[in-house]
């Protein structure tokens, strides 16, 4: 299965945002930070397991439970 990613960093952004598009772009910014760049994945991304738990691990230091 591939597109994984994308669709937990979308879910993440939208659920720390809430619609505000300031909060989302504060959000990728530390994403990226964290050395996830969401514009690195699509829906076409390989699902790596690593990067997965890292997603998971940013998460739930904002307090999003993915």
């Amino acid at each position: 299965m591939s597109g994984k990613i994308i669709q937990m960093i979308d879910k993440l952004i939208e659920l720390k945002s809430g619609g505000n598009p300031t909060v989302a772009t504060t959000t990728r910014t530390k994403l990226i930070l964290k050395g996830i760049n969401p514009q690195k994945y699509d829906s076409h991304s390989d699902d790596d397991p690593e990067v997965i738990a890292k997603i998971r691990s940013v998460a739930t230091e904002m307090g999003i439970k993915l």
